[in-house]
């Protein structure tokens, strides 16, 4: 049996979608098989809650009187890109502050914005003749700004590697804290809830796509930098180790701190914890067979991460399901495992959304354009002047 977009909306309409969770979804599956599975439901919420350093957002301060173009631009002291137009800038979710380093950045603005907080803006420009002013110094929140849109250029990774260190000594990273000798190996995965883990082809995620994001609603923009499907796959289809990325945008107006943080990695620096939840249809029993994968069909591979990134062997292939019992077996012992996204708000991503689309205020939205499903990405190679 097959259905379509339209079909499945005016279900959502009338109050007769019937929508479980990826979790629930794993469990019907199993129970019952991908056929019957297929008849009885008509869409699947996924979610996943993590770090992702490549996360920012937009906004527009408006003119003041005189009017400025911006050339540097501060809040709360942390740098932002306001080489746009005059009012204009992007908050880089990494940049810290200049007063507080580390301990707050661009995320935690972000945060701030969310949450109705003021915030210190202060600029300096060169000034010209439409636009005289020099420097400015204010007050702004997100009531205050004309436009503050979330933009991540990359989120939503499909699949990760796990991180561990065979060194002698500590080291700190985007992958958290990591041991020497083995002493631990941390993953950020939602697994079986993971949005992109239940379309592995991306059959219906692409440009367009409706998503939960931040609490509010958001969509699929375009491919996400450093997006690379052609990489190894298991055998229900769901790559090992990173493959897809998302670019995203959404109004941070309508966003929540709850699904929206701004954190900090001991000695590597600030990043932004985003939730992301994406409905999948299911239009046959294909789909219906790929929203029920599990976390044991699910693998990614360990890397020693004081290796070099063009040195790094890997050291093992591992399921999700063993990574979330908390130990793995690695150089003849049992490490001990952390998950650095957060499985219980993942969890809550995708029962929000699926009440979201009970209730019938969450209509899905096939996609304009699909995403590459072939592709891989380029390492930034050291060359001298010749040629140039």
């Amino acid at each position: 049996m097959a259905r379509t977009y339209e079909e499945i909306n005016a279900r959502i309409r009338k109050g007769e979608a019937v929508v479980l969770t990826a979790d629930e979804m794993t469990e019907l599956v199993a129970s019952e098989g991908a056929r019957a599975a297929a008849r009885k439901v008509d869409v699947v919420t996924t979610g996943t809650f993590g770090p992702m350093c490549s996360t920012g957002a937009f906004v527009n301060f408006g003119h003041s009187d005189p009017p400025i173009k911006m050339a540097k631009v501060w809040l709360n002291d942390v740098p932002v890109c306001a080489d746009l137009a005059a009012v204009d800038a992007y908050i880089g979710a990494t940049a810290l502050s200049e007063t507080e380093g580390m301990a707050y950045g661009g995320a935690h603005v972000i945060e701030d914005l969310v949450a109705g907080k003021w915030i210190k803006m202060r600029s300096t420009a060169y000034g010209t003749d439409c636009y005289p002013r020099r420097e400015i110094e204010t007050l702004v929140n997100k009531d205050t700004l004309n436009q503050a849109y979330l933009f991540d250029p990359r989120n939503a990774y499909q699949n990760y590697a796990c991180a561990t260190n065979g060194s002698e000594h500590t080291i700190y990273t985007y992958m958290g804290t990591l041991l020497p000798r083995f002493g631990n190996a941390t993953y950020c995965s939602a697994g079986q809830l993971s949005p992109l883990l239940n379309d592995p082809f991306y059959r219906t995620v692409g440009v367009g796509t409706r998503i939960f994001l931040g609490g509010g609603t958001g969509y699929v923009a375009w491919q996400g930098t450093q997006h690379k499907p052609t990489v190894e796959r298991s055998g229900g289809g769901t790559p090992v180790g990173p493959a897809a990325a998302l670019a995203l945008i959404g109004d941070l107006k309508r966003m929540d701190t709850e699904f929206l943080r701004g954190a900090r990695f001991h000695r590597y620096g600030v990043t932004m914890y985003v939730g992301v939840g994406i409905p999948i249809p299911v239009l046959d029993e294909e789909m219906a067979a790929y929203t029920g994968i599990a976390d044991a069909d699910i693998e990614t591979i360990v890397f020693d991460y004081s290796q070099p990134t063009r040195a790094r062997d890997p050291l093992r292939r591992v399921s999700y399901a063993e990574l979330r019992s908390g130990k793995i077996e690695l150089d003849g012992r049992k490490v001990p495992t952390a998950p650095l996204s957060s499985y219980r708000v993942a969890r809550r991503i995708a029962d929000v959304l699926k009440e979201w689309i009970k209730e019938g205020r969450f209509l899905l939205t096939a996609p304009v354009e699909p995403l590459p499903a072939e592709g891989g990405v380029q390492p930034l190679e050291i060359r001298d002047g010749e040629g140039i």
